[in-house]
């Protein structure tokens, strides 16, 4: 085809994209430099509000209009005559899909959601947002070299300024920086046009977890420098070998020649020391200072280091600074000289609204719960964060390892040697150093950065050894993890990702080792989960080797989005009409969506506390201090005594000083004695609690950093509390058709009806209750649960192949007796699954005396294809009327036989509402365990009261919907419209553990309901 005058069209594309071009990386940025900002004058400087600062924000809203393909839509828009009449608007920083823009989310958690093909992108399907804006530069800034930085553009982009192009860049979470000193106008109003473009050959090394989002994700920043300006510096803070005294050097590099104050001021802005050098080009400061406050997650005692440049155009930088040194001493890592631990989690950048476009305050947010959750580390899964983060993990205190913006997880999903494709491919080298380089250019002057990683799940080749040397060529003073050198043949650690307890605790046993291991990721947060984690935590504090580790993860993913009908919720794959994707994988948090706190924190908080208590003896209590620099001198105890129905006053808890790290102790819990139990009859608990003495800036004073609770009387059996009832007169017994039994108690209060058909108790009446019925729902026999996240990944599937849901009752024979004190109905059944021979042989003993009726259940699993586990041995039935459930036993939230240290015992009350714990995915919640007895309340009182005597691990939970509804919904919303009026109640004498197999082991042996062995359980109805 030729045009009107005889040419061809041209070649399209022209040139190569550099979107899609491995070999541009960056065209015309600066080079990568620490954070920071100018100030006019060090008092403004010391201010730290970068409103004040040499800078002008450009965020805010633009105009914006998005187009499939880079080579659609208006491709001239950045000229400065340009009309964007047609254009939308778009917040800056922000994410498109999550303002309307394109196809909106995308989640996969490994695959590539497009045709691999190595570093080619396709020409037609990358989205592109041309984002325009306009704004006047101070004249404060003329004479100045004028730098344009992007903190986080996701995937990649190119700049215009004044119509003119200034340059493009790539590697999402990392900053780029452009000169723009030539094409600025001072006074007049500047065009800016930035093309953003949805993947660039560099998506290939951003496969991360987390939801496929594109645009200007972070602030928009105008800098002026001085014509002779600082370019960047480096604080290295050294101790001794005793860890006392430091040696404080500050490497300087300028543009030109300026004369430069360096001087050190501690918290209370005293000048420690100070120097003035003139510096051509780079120069080093150094300062000896006599024993500094040290800086560590516990006491993160920052100083203030002030850059003054002097002379013409005078300009400030002020660095906080925190005296601490990190590496290995005999193979153990150490901070300061102390061993520590990470009590850490994974945290990716996420909001709800905002994608990874995160607000200051919700992420100050979420460091503070972490602080006041005992939580001391993070991991930046798997980019550099917004470099707010650091500053306020140096204030508050929390030990960062901070991970390079890498993960090419997809290459493992499509056959063959997975590295080969780019991380042991030397035409990918320099998009692999340029990553390293990024992140520690940027970050290196924190204190709380402590480790570099090389990324994550991007296998291993040479490009990750390149890493690791530019990283080692810039700054010695840090370790460097990368899980994927399995072998830490390159990198200074070892690491794993979800292993077996056996397997860690062998690996911190092998002889002759030289380097320590950290779990990068541990305890998969997915769904009702957090089982075992006391396990984990006590094996790190065994074993020197260990290093401790990061939960996976901080929070879930969940974006808000809305039915047809208007429904809010949050969405996960798949709900956006993405395809390929990972369903709800990415709900896999410690918090929910929304960052707020669940079971799954609480328990973590609790297996992670810095004081452990670990046994009493007469008045002296064990603890072990788990603080790595502390002693208890910072915290006040005091105890209680807690039993049934009765709280004893207390008293002090009186705590030695000088309790040293990584130790036990013993304290002592003033005017607690064995007398005092004597008035107690049944369970009792003698209770701790440790609070801080005074505020810190993530808490009040008095706040509870650690809870014990060691038993101290036992509890009463069904049995025996059957027998401490006066004797009662028999109830009587009539048919009320050929299957109905009536058996009336001798007052009248109570008739309870037997169907001979269906073998179970139907009916209760209650003669204070006129005209109710209180069950709803026979009582029937039951061994399965709605499946949890980690039930599914996990024992689940064979609960599920077993058909352990579809179980039906088969009733072999109803036998009435009369006893001396009451009527004995035995009931025989099968209880088997269609299509299968395994089955559980029942065997009923109901014993009604007076108002109440016990219960003993004894069961014989057999036959071929028996699951190996149950999920639950217990007892289902409906009731009506019931409103609220008081209980003795671990509360008030939520507990499992291997989550459950974090909830207490006591006195608890609820509404079965509140009881409900409504997952982001639906699956089973509200489970209370170890109690004792429960009540079932409804607006006249007592409905029902069950005891389980002295049976440990017994539960229960109460809840308006069953466990078939539970399963078949996926989505808060579904599970609503299915809510009952009655109320569903199980009562459990034992039930599995949770594990964590939606990404990890399974539910340990010691807490699996196995199905190797008969048993009888007994509970009391009144």
């Amino acid at each position: 085809m030729q045009n009107g005058d005889g040419t061809l069209p041209p070649v399209h594309p022209a040139s190569l994209p550099d979107w899609s071009n491995v070999d541009v990386i960056h065209r015309n940025t600066l080079s990568p430099r620490s954070n920071f900002y100018l100030y006019d004058s060090e008092k403004d400087a010391l201010a730290r509000d970068v409103t004040k600062a040499k800078a002008q924000c450009l965020s805010g809203k633009w105009d914006f209009h998005l187009s499939k393909s880079p080579f659609e839509g208006p491709r001239e828009f950045y000229k400065p005559d340009f009309k964007t009449s047609e254009f939308g608007e778009i917040n800056v920083p922000g994410m498109w899909q999550l303002q309307g823009y394109g196809k909106g989310p995308h989640y996969t958690n490994i695959l590539y959601p497009w045709p691999v093909d190595p570093p080619n992108i396709s020409y037609q399907e990358n989205e592109c947002g041309r984002y325009v804006t306009s704004f006047l530069v101070k004249e404060s800034f003329a004479e100045h070299q004028l730098r344009l930085r992007f903190e986080g553009v996701d995937s990649s982009f190119t700049v215009w300024v004044n119509g003119k192009e200034v340059g493009y860049s790539q590697g999402s979470r990392n900053p780029s920086e452009f000169d723009v000193t030539s094409v600025i106008e001072v006074g007049t109003k500047n065009h800016l046009a930035v093309e953003v473009y949805q993947r660039c050959d560099g998506s290939y090394l951003e496969d991360q977890d987390e939801w496929w989002l594109s645009g200007i994700f972070r602030d928009v920043y105008l800098h002026a420098f001085p014509k002779a300006h600082p370019v960047d510096f480096h604080v290295i803070t050294e101790l001794d070998s005793k860890f006392k005294n430091a040696t404080l050097r500050v490497k300087v590099d300028v543009s030109g020649s300026r004369e430069v104050e360096v001087k050190l001021l501690d918290a209370k802005r005293e000048k420690v020391v100070s120097k003035t050098l003139e510096i051509t080009k780079s120069d080093e400061f150094k300062f000896d200072i006599d024993n500094p406050h040290k800086w560590t997650a516990e006491t993160p005692y920052l100083y203030s280091l002030v850059l003054n440049f002097l002379g013409e155009r005078k300009c400030t930088i002020v660095q906080r600074v925190g005296f601490r040194t990190a590496g290995l001493i005999d193979g153990v890592f150490c901070i300061n000289g102390n061993p520590v631990k990470f009590r850490g989690v994974n945290r990716h950048e996420h909001h709800p609204d905002h994608g990874r476009a995160v607000p200051y305050d919700f992420m100050r947010r979420d460091l503070l719960i972490m602080k006041t959750h005992n939580v001391n580390a993070i991991r930046t899964s798997h980019q550099i964060n917004d470099p707010r983060l650091y500053d306020v993990a140096d204030e508050l205190g929390l030990w960062i390892l901070d991970e390079a913006d890498l993960e090419c997880h997809g290459f493992g999903a499509v056959g063959g040697d997975a590295a080969s494709y780019a991380s042991d491919n030397p035409v990918w080298k320099e998009q692999y150093v340029d990553r390293a380089r990024q992140m520690v250019a940027r970050d290196k002057n924190h204190a709380c950065v402590i480790i570099w990683s090389l990324g994550n799940e991007a296998f291993y080749g040479r490009n990750h050894q390149a890493m690791y040397d530019t990283i080692k060529a810039m700054d010695t003073t840090r370790l460097v993890h990368y899980e994927g050198d399995g072998n830490a043949q390159t990198v200074d650690i070892y690491s794993r990702m979800y292993s077996e307890l056996n397997y860690v605790e062998s690996f911190a046993k092998e002889r002759d080792w030289t380097k320590p291991l950290v779990l990068c990721e541990f305890l998969h947060s997915m769904g009702n989960s957090e089982g075992n984690a006391k396990e984990y935590i006590d094996l790190f504090y065994k074993h020197p080797r260990l290093m401790g580790g990061f939960v996976w993860e901080w929070a879930n993913h969940g974006l808000r989005t809305k039915t047809k009908d208007g429904e809010e919720y949050m969405g996960y794959g798949g709900d956006f009409g993405d395809e390929p994707n990972d369903y709800n994988f990415v709900m896999d948090g410690l918090l929910v969506s929304e960052h707020n706190l669940t079971s799954n924190i609480a328990e973590y908080a609790k297996a992670i506390e810095p004081v452990q208590t670990l046994s009493l003896h007469h008045h002296d209590i064990t603890v072990a201090n788990r603080y790595d620099f502390l002693t208890l001198d910072h915290l006040v105890a005091s105890w209680s005594v807690v039993s049934d129905g009765k709280k004893l006053t207390g008293g002090r808890v009186a705590i030695p000083k000088g309790i040293k790290p990584h130790t036990e102790a013993t304290v002592t819990a003033e005017g607690f004695h064995d007398g005092m139990l004597r008035e107690i009859h049944g369970e009792a608990y003698l209770q701790i609690r440790f609070r801080m003495k005074h505020e810190t800036n993530w808490a009040p004073a008095d706040y509870q950093v650690a809870t014990g609770q060691l038993r101290v009387s036992k509890p009463l059996s069904v049995n025996a509390i059957q027998a401490v009832e006066p004797p009662m007169p028999k109830p009587t017994m009539q048919m009320s058709s050929d299957s109905l039994v009536n058996i009336s108690s001798a007052s009248g209060e109570s008739v309870w009806t037997i169907n001979t058909v269906i073998g179970t108790l139907v009916s209760w009446k209650r003669k204070n209750l006129p005209n109710t019925e209180l069950i709803t729902e026979p009582i029937t026999m039951d061994f399965y649960r709605a499946l949890t996240d980690n039930d599914r990944g996990g024992h689940g599937r064979e609960w599920q192949d077993r058909r352990l849901h579809q179980t039906s009752t088969h009733v072999k024979q109803v036998r009435f007796d009369k006893a001396k004190d009451g009527i004995i109905v035995e009931i025989r059944q099968r209880i088997a699954p269609p299509a299968l021979v395994w089955a559980v042989d029942i065997t009923w003993t109901y014993h009604f005396r007076g108002e109440s009726v016990a219960i003993n259940v004894k069961g014989k699993p057999h036959g071929l294809n028996l699951p190996s586990t149950f999920a639950r041995i217990g007892i289902t039935m409906g009731l009506s009327g019931a409103e609220r459930v008081r209980w003795w036993g671990r509360g008030p939230g939520e507990s499992y036989r291997d989550k459950k240290y974090s909830q207490l015992h006591g006195n608890w009350v609820s509404t079965v509402d509140d009881l409900w714990v409504d997952y982001e995915f639906p699956q089973d919640g509200g489970n209370r365990t170890d109690v004792r007895w429960i009540e079932i309340l409804g607006d006249n009182g007592r409905l029902l009261r069950a005891n389980f005597g002295d049976l440990d691990g017994a539960s229960f939970s109460a809840m308006h919907y069953t466990t078939k509804d539970i399963d078949k919904c996926t989505h808060p919303y579904e599970l609503h419209k299915h809510k009952r009026k009655d109320t569903i109640v199980r009562l459990d004498w034992a039930h599995h553990g949770l594990g964590t197999a939606s990404c990890g082991p399974w539910t340990l042996p010691q807490y699996s309901l196995t199905t190797d062995q008969d048993f009888s359980y007994d509970i009391l109805l009144d």
